[in-house]
């Protein structure tokens, strides 16, 4: 607290200097000192709150003459490298396809929100509702960044909204349980039955089921662990090995007697797979809780193409479903929806929606509970007739 020369407080950040003016300072935000010489103690005060007020609710701006290119080179490569390649992905293929052509030439200081609006209404009429979704979130994700690091003043995606819906939480896939019978009933007889059946049974994602090694099976705990995945990339050739999808992917799961007893008969036959080659390889990724480098053993792989020796790749489980589904006279579905169907068989089990996010590896709750917590009308009749037993 300052005082003045007869040594009477004068406030904080205020002292009456020897020739008799007032002194008033402060400390910025960006760390800078700030100070001011008045003739009398109401004007520093005056002075002082108003200075304060204003750095306090004015943004720290550095011009620039960076574009918006330039900025998602950047970012891309240096602050979210370590996300999931298919989220990487997702904001490489919006950006590219969507946003580069209206935005990409532009400084990052002139982008306004009409320009952000401009992109989202360009694919109004070509795009579904959850691709415009994507490109929504890459640009309000890249202008947040930058407005995080002090390049632009504003961001430019406040009050833009995109008004084509996303797909209802009711047009989710899943079987229903007599769907799910006939489906498995044929896919007894295909190569592919563990992998479904695997997948009916603990929910794993079509990446971390094939990205599933010996190693991270553990018989006598009866558990699988999941920290890793594998998938392969098609537009470049090759496979790629990663981290789970986010923090909370990474998970053990309990297994039950059915997940215990495919895992088993595999193992009994491990030795008699065909091998390729391409087995002798090992994989490098980042373990994202750690930040170090890890390594997927090809070789070590749980499931294998017995035809090829290689690990089946990822659009090759969705062409064989769909010819199992035609035998078995279902409506065709793709790999995700036997993840969809396990959550659903386990919601109306009754088990927790928190459990569940666990099991699922969801990052949030609410993901879990708008994904599957549909109930099917069975389930609403089930429920009621429990209510009124209860209170019977």
């Amino acid at each position: 607290m300052g005082k003045n020369l007869k040594g009477k407080e004068c406030g904080k950040g205020i002292y009456q200097r020897k020739d008799g003016l007032f002194s008033a300072r402060f400390l910025s935000k960006n760390g800078k000192r700030k100070e001011k010489c008045f003739v009398t103690v109401k004007e520093a005060r005056d002075w002082l709150e108003k200075s304060k007020y204003e750095d306090k609710t004015t943004n720290v701006f550095v011009s620039t003459e960076m574009t918006v290119d330039e900025w998602f080179k950047y970012w891309i490569e240096h602050i979210i490298y370590d996300l999931a390649p298919n989220t990487k992905r997702n904001y490489y293929e919006r950006y590219t396809i969507n946003i580069q052509s209206v935005l990409g030439e532009m400084k990052l200081s002139d982008v306004k929100p009409l320009h952000c609006k401009m992109v989202l209404n360009n694919m109004d009429e070509k795009y579904a509702g959850s691709t415009i979704k994507q490109a929504y979130i890459t640009m309000g994700t890249l202008f947040k960044s930058a407005l995080m690091n002090d390049l632009i003043a504003k961001h430019p995606m406040d009050s833009v909204k995109y008004s084509k819906p996303i797909r209802a939480v009711n047009d989710i896939k899943f079987l229903t349980v007599e769907e799910q019978k006939k489906f498995l009933d044929v896919a007894k007889g295909s190569h592919n039955y563990f992998q479904y059946a695997l997948i009916l049974q603990t929910g794993l994602r079509t990446g971390e089921m094939i990205g599933l090694t010996w190693d991270a099976i553990d018989f006598e705990k009866r558990t699988l662990t999941i920290n890793k995945t594998l998938e392969y990339r098609h537009d470049n050739g090759y496979w790629r090995a990663g981290p789970p999808k986010t923090q909370q992917s990474y998970r053990t799961i309990p297994l039950t007697n059915t997940a215990y007893e495919i895992l088993q008969e595999i193992a009994s036959k491990r030795e008699n797979q065909k091998s390729s080659e391409l087995l002798d390889m090992s994989l490098e990724y980042i373990d994202r809780r750690t930040g170090k480098t890890s390594k997927l053993v090809m070789k070590d792989l749980v499931f294998i193409n017995w035809r090829t020796g290689e690990p089946a790749k990822n659009s090759s489980y969705d062409t064989h479903l769909y010819k199992l589904c035609d035998e078995a006279n279902i409506k065709r579905f793709c790999m995700h929806a036997l993840r969809h169907t396990y959550a659903t068989r386990a919601i109306e089990s009754g088990m927790q929606p928190k459990v569940l996010q666990k099991l699922l590896g969801h990052a949030s709750i609410k993901t879990t509970m708008d994904r599957y917590v549909h109930v099917t009308e069975d389930s609403l009749v089930n429920a009621v007739k429990d209510f009124e037993r209860h209170f019977a």
